[in-house]
């Protein structure tokens, strides 16, 4: 990204209040800096899960904005928490943010941050707070502080050691930096306010700072026995690195009084300059049939219920990619879902639609059969072929075309037969008394006359017998004189690739599954995923793994990136080729 700022907000249109306050920003200089952008952002995640939908909305945001108005994005790992935090996350989080396409990356410097990074500066400033009496260690217990803090209804009760002196704070801060107590047994609070207790906003009565945690640090290691809040953390941590506009979710739009007074307070004690970062909330990317709790996912995981992080029903990016869905697809899924203050909910069939407009134009085409009933052509030669061709994409001729052979024995679909036929039905059906079979096109192919059709002895039918005509070959002259209204796919089976195929779905069946404390298991859906063994065309067995296709009739499809093998792709289906669940 190049830092000229105002050639490119010129460009960039106010298409949502975030992109309305940068503009404004820019226009008036707010956040002009001697060699730095006007915009800065960032993306906090923790190192505690793997990201997932939600996420990706707030990556397209901060990153976005600062692609299009000239600046940078920074990512920054919030690791205050070492209980719950391992570098698998920090790898698959980094792993994630590059392959929905962006990048901390600019100007060959990377703008990779760790919270920790600045522990030394969190604490240096907490002793600052305390002596300046807008900070003091609390003894109570747990239980005694949730107590005092009240609720929504109720005021707190000032701290019995609330009034404690400065000098006192901050020897007892300093021993437990110092490992002399236990977990739990001092907290260190903000004093933000003579009567911050009677706040209606509960983040603004006496917040923690840090508490006391004898626990390894994934980075630091055993070097701090206290950590920062995430509240005192975060404001800080975007005010080192000069965020101009920290961007979050409408969640914390009550913590940020709390934000804006730690920013102003330090950078009236001398630690920053302003104009100090600002934060604006906007609503969370809500879709519905998922669950985007951490605890939920983690369940899901270690219960079982699905293979892991990266199953390819979980609503996770790991999952997302390795069901098939491409990058492009997920920002145009968050483009169109809009920027708001208002909360909502956006229908999973949306995300899908942004799918199929992306893999439509770009996705070559092949042929499946996912349910096959054998075709016997009697009259075709035995131990005999003949090439067939179609464009590996009907809009894109420079492509070329693929080739497969036609022979004596096929698999077609077996919805494409019927013993008793319905009304409007198009597809092979049986001679009856003097009335000739049906004439179907096998597409790419010839017209075939259904003579007949073999059954066991449970009366399911095995193979349907046709007699084909000669002449009648796609793209001859021949092709013309035979009118049908039948065409189906099909594929040689001496020659096809016999492939396994998972065919996914989604996880649950309630819109809503875990909304109003409904238990979310309850509504698991059974038809989540399917695996069937599906015969294709044989230039398949060259798909490499996430080389993704459009097999007609049946929707998009890809070859799985961990269980793919040379000339074995194993493949899952994407999405249908429309929606199926538009009416339930």
């Amino acid at each position: 990204m190049s830092n000229d700022n105002n050639n490119a907000a010129a460009n960039a249109p106010s298409s949502n209040f975030l992109r309305a306050i940068v503009e404004n920003d820019i226009a008036t200089g707010k956040h002009k800096r001697p060699g730095l952008p006007s915009v800065i952002t960032r993306f906090p995640p923790e190192p505690n899960g793997y990201l997932h939908l939600g996420h990706a909305k707030s990556i397209c945001v901060n990153f976005g904005l600062a692609r299009d108005y000239a600046g940078r994005c920074h990512l920054r790992f919030d690791d205050t928490n070492p209980e719950k935090e391992e570098q698998e996350y920090v790898d698959t989080i980094m792993d994630s943010v590059k392959w929905l396409g962006f990048s901390w990356e600019q100007d060959g410097e990377a703008y990779l941050h760790y919270a920790s990074d600045y522990f030394d500066k969190l604490y240096e400033m907490a002793e600052y707070l305390i002596k300046t009496g807008k900070a003091y260690v609390d003894s109570q217990s747990a239980e005694e502080m949730a107590k005092n803090r009240g609720n929504f209804g109720t005021l707190g009760t000032n701290s019995p050691f609330r009034n404690r002196p400065a000098e006192e704070s901050l020897q007892l801060f300093r021993d437990m930096k110092a490992g002399k107590y236990k977990d739990g047994e001092h907290i260190l609070r903000a004093k933000i306010s003579e009567d911050a207790m009677s706040s209606p906003n509960m983040n603004m009565r006496d917040p923690a700072l840090y508490r006391i945690r004898h626990a390894h640090h994934h980075r630091t290691g055993d070097k701090w026995c206290i950590y920062p809040m995430y509240d005192y953390t975060h404001p800080i941590s975007d005010a080192i690195e000069n965020i101009t506009h920290s961007i979050c979710t409408l969640e914390f739009q009550d913590h940020r009084p709390f934000y804006d007074w730690l920013v102003d307070t330090l950078a009236e004690g001398g630690f920053f300059q302003r104009p100090v970062p600002r934060q604006y909330e906007f609503a969370r990317l809500n879709t519905t049939y998922v669950v985007t709790s951490k605890r939920k996912l983690r369940q899901l995981v270690e219960e079982g219920i699905v293979s892991g992080w990266d199953d390819p029903r979980m609503p996770t990016l790991v999952g997302l990619r390795r069901r098939g869905f491409t990058p492009e697809s997920i920002q145009l899924f968050c483009e169109r879902s809009g920027v708001s203050k208002a909360d909502g909910w956006i229908d999973m069939g949306n995300l899908e639609i942004a799918l199929r407009d992306d893999l439509d134009p770009k996705a070559p085409r092949g042929i499946a059969v996912l349910r096959p009933l054998k075709l016997i052509v009697d009259n075709f030669p035995e131990g005999e072929s003949v090439d067939c061709s179609a464009p590996v994409h009907p809009h894109h001729p420079e492509w070329g075309t693929r080739s497969f052979p036609f022979t004596k024995e096929l698999w077609i679909e077996e919805e494409d037969f019927m013993e008793v036929p319905t009304k409007g039905y198009f597809r092979f059906t049986p001679p009856v008394d003097d009335k000739p079979g049906s004439r179907v096109r096998l597409k790419y192919g010839f017209v075939a006359e259904c003579t007949g059709y073999d059954k066991d002895e449970n009366g399911k039918v095995t193979a349907v017998h046709v007699n084909y005509f000669p002449d009648s070959k796609s793209g001859t002259p021949g092709a013309d004189n035979y009118k049908v209204k039948g065409n189906i796919t099909w594929v040689s089976a001496a020659n096809a690739l016999q492939a396994e195929v998972r065919l996914y779905d989604r996880l649950f069946t309630d819109p809503h599954p875990d909304a109003g404390g409904k238990d979310f298991k309850a509504a698991l859906n059974p038809n989540a995923l399917e695996t069937i063994t599906a015969y294709l065309e044989p230039g398949l067995a060259k798909a490499n793994a996430e080389d993704r296709f459009q097999f007609e009739r049946h929707g998009y499809f890809v070859a799985d990136r961990v269980d793919s093998q040379p000339g074995k792709p194993v493949f899952n289906r994407i999405t249908t080729l429309k929606d199926s669940w538009g009416g339930k």
